[in-house]
């Protein structure tokens, strides 16, 4: 099987991959510094929550946007596993073509997206994925990646209400059963989750339009994408392993490199 590892900003996202399904996954924070030998015992902590041993991990693929743990994750896989990972970036081959105006500023855990999205659906995507920040990435039918919209994720919107302010609480990011609010506590969510629907439904109607794309066909993902995809007709299918699936196709597409 493969391990999949999707290093963002604030959760490393890891997946076991058997051919093309996703037999397990586990969440651990970024932000906390970690040696090699701490990595290890959280791989080992995956594999054993999902009933995986180290042999069957054949081989490893990284899409990370946070550099300054690489140098420790990656020893941690040799160490585990003894195996170099496969590291999504410059001069791999991904079947999609970027034609952003600086291909180089696009962080590999939005390549990974756009290729599962354009292998998978196989029509012109805009893929929202719901990580620390909100990225709106518009992949065509011919596989041709040039429009991004990137907007405050929604827990550091909920974050900067709450820390900008002396006495509003930090709340639970969930949605209220009325947007009318009757304490403090509903008020916030109410005024953050609505909010952000509002923001996303006007996101993807302007972005479809202004591509005359209204077929465009819309996938969420990221841990907090499901709050989100589940209040609007605008986001037609949640997929919370498409970065799992991108790493594996081009695992398959590079692995002889």
């Amino acid at each position: 099987m493969l391990l999949t590892i999707d290093v963002g900003n604030t959760n490393i996202a890891l997946g076991m991959v058997d051919e093309g399904k996703v037999a397990g996954s586990f969440r651990l924070t970024t932000k906390t510094p970690r040696t090699s030998d701490e990595y290890v015992i959280c791989l080992n902590a995956f594999l054993a929550a999902e009933n995986f041993s180290r042999e069957d991990v054949d081989d490893v693929i990284i899409s990370s946007v946070v550099p300054k743990i690489m140098y420790s994750l990656t020893s941690a896989i040799r160490k585990c596993f003894g195996k170099e990972p496969l590291i999504v970036g410059p001069g791999i081959r991904t079947g999609v073509e970027i034609k952003t105006e600086n291909p180089k500023e696009v962080g590999a855990d939005r390549i990974v997206d756009c290729v599962a999205a354009h292998y998978f659906y196989k029509r012109a995507c805009i893929i929202v994925d719901f990580g620390t920040a909100t990225t709106f990435d518009y992949v065509s039918e011919e596989g041709v990646f040039q429009y991004t919209v990137i907007a405050p994720g929604l827990q550091i919107s909920a974050n900067a209400l709450t820390s900008s302010t002396a006495k509003l609480p930090e709340v639970e990011i969930r949605k209220p059963e009325s947007i009318l609010g009757r304490n403090t506590i509903s008020g916030i969510q109410s005024g953050v989750v609505y909010g952000y629907i509002g923001l996303v439904e006007y996101i993807i109607k302007t972005m479809k339009k202004e591509l005359n794309d209204p077929d465009a066909y819309v996938i969420a993902t990221g841990g907090l994408g499901r709050v989100i995809a589940n209040e609007t007709e605008e986001i037609d299918i949640y997929d919370p392993d498409i970065a799992y699936k991108g790493m594996s196709i081009l695992y398959e597409k590079n692995k002889t490199k």
